[in-house]
């Protein structure tokens, strides 16, 4: 089998290898970068993972991309090293469950995609004998996940950008009671102000000495490893042998989560649909409504703080994908084939109210613990139902994916259901850190003289 290559959204950009992807992060057009050709599982190999662990799953997925980059024997010991934690499926009713993301070292869905991509990208700025700093824009699980994945890392340094006002205490203070590698900063804007940073610094040519990349999910190396969650639910759930199709609810920000289900589809998984449930940062719900895309500036505060994203960098993926072309700035210069992307894909915004009641619906009615984002993504279920009755029967399958612990919500969770979640392991203690970050304006001029200044 041929290296896999890869090419920018954009479209103004050579070919590049895995190994440059992977380590540049943004093309150098400005685009994301795009797998030129996605491997295909046969029949047998999705039914061989049935007998397989989450980690084994994971190494046959990598190994697709990867063949011909990485040796088999130490592929695997990344792959192995990376998901040694449970995914837990839980049965709310019939055939209806939630998958648990939440159970890795941030109790984030994020640990997923930035443990294995900390791991490959050590593994290869030890093979050029090269350091890199890692830049990266965080709405609010990305931060975290990221830093703990890179944490004390010898080639890698790391800087992440936050709204000050729009994360939760715990989802701070994993950031900032890291230290040594590690530099937060808070800034007093939105998520899109962050991100916007740090896509500016990527292409300042007085930046280029800092070998710059990223973690977040505009890097490709965050989204084979988000393709093997949706390997594993199946395989738990299904039998391809029957015919089986599965049904995925994906609470969506930056569109990250959603690339890698798509991926999975691409690579031969059944699924009948995703249901792609955002909170009232909807712009993508409205661009399948109306074929017109909308940024939203500045996104809305909403209580499923990690989706406050009023343009998904990943929309360029999802259009790329479907053959059309949108640029950074969220200008559709080539339609995608838009009956394709709805026979794929049920699209619904969520606002704060129908989040709550949704929330604590399902724990008085089935004792399930949702957080916020997950209750968006069970929202979606509801409304995807509703509009198509023929899916709604005791024998479909049907996913809801949880992208953060419950925990991480306290005050909403305390007051809504009257009790505190039990803290994972990963929260115990969190609280007697000594937290430490930075504070800057949102002004570009502001954060580059920081990066020159310390870097």
């Amino acid at each position: 089998m041929s290296e896999i290559l890869f090419y920018s959204t954009n479209q103004k950009a050579g070919k590049v290898s895995f190994h440059d992807a992977l380590l540049k992060g943004l093309a150098p057009d400005g685009g994301l970068f795009m797998p030129d050709s996605i491997p295909v599982f046969t029949r047998d190999e999705i039914a061989s993972f049935s007998s397989k662990e989450y980690y084994e799953i994971a190494f046959e997925a990598a190994k697709k991309f990867l063949s011909g980059v990485i040796a088999e024997d130490e592929l695997l010991a990344l792959v192995k090293d990376a998901y040694n934690y449970p995914v837990p499926l839980e049965k709310v009713y019939e055939k209806k469950y939630i998958m648990r993301l939440d159970q890795g070292p941030t109790a984030s869905f994020k640990d997923f995609a930035a443990r294995m991509m900390g791991r490959l990208m050590q593994y290869f700025l030890k093979k050029d004998n090269r350091k890199m700093l890692i830049l990266t824009a965080t709405s609010g699980d990305t931060g975290s996940a990221i830093a703990n994945a890179f944490f004390g890392l010898d080639n890698i340094n790391v800087v992440v950008l936050f709204p000050e006002s729009e994360v939760t205490d715990r989802q701070r203070k994993q950031m900032t009671t890291l230290h040594k590698n590690v530099q937060i900063i808070g800034i007093d804007g939105k998520f899109d102000d962050c991100q916007a940073m740090v896509k500016k610094a990527f292409n300042d040519p007085e930046l280029e000495y800092l070998n710059l990349s990223s973690a977040n999910s505009i890097n490709i190396g965050r989204l084979v490893p988000q393709s093997m969650y949706y390997l594993y639910a199946y395989s738990r759930l299904c039998d391809i042998n029957k015919g089986e199709e599965i049904i995925f609810s994906v609470p969506s920000g930056n569109f990250g989560d959603l690339m890698g289900g798509l991926i999975a589809l691409k690579m031969g998984l059944p699924v009948k649909k995703f249901i792609v449930a955002t909170n009232k940062n909807d712009e993508v719900p409205e661009y399948f409504r109306t074929g017109n895309y909308k940024t939203i500036v500045p996104s809305l505060n909403c209580i499923s703080s990690a989706m406050n994203v009023g343009h998904p960098s990943n929309m360029a993926r999802v259009v790329a994908l479907y053959g059309g072309m949108m640029n950074e700035h969220g200008e559709v210069l080539v339609q995608p084939d838009m009956a394709a992307m709805k026979r794929d894909m049920f699209t619904v915004g969520i606002d704060d109210d129908e989040t709550l009641e949704i929330l604590k619906m399902v724990y008085d009615r089935h004792n399930v613990l949702l957080e916020p984002h997950g209750s968006v993504g069970w929202a979606g279920l509801r409304h995807y139902f509703r509009l198509a009755p023929e899916d709604y029967n005791t024998e479909q399958v049907t996913v809801c994916l949880e992208t953060a612990h419950p925990a991480k919500f306290p005050l909403e969770i305390q007051e809504l259901l009257g009790f505190d979640p039990e803290l994972p392991p990963s929260l115990i203690g969190l609280e007697d850190k000594e937290e430490k970050y930075g504070r800057i304006k949102t002004d570009y001029n502001t954060f580059k003289e920081y990066l020159k200044r310390n870097y």
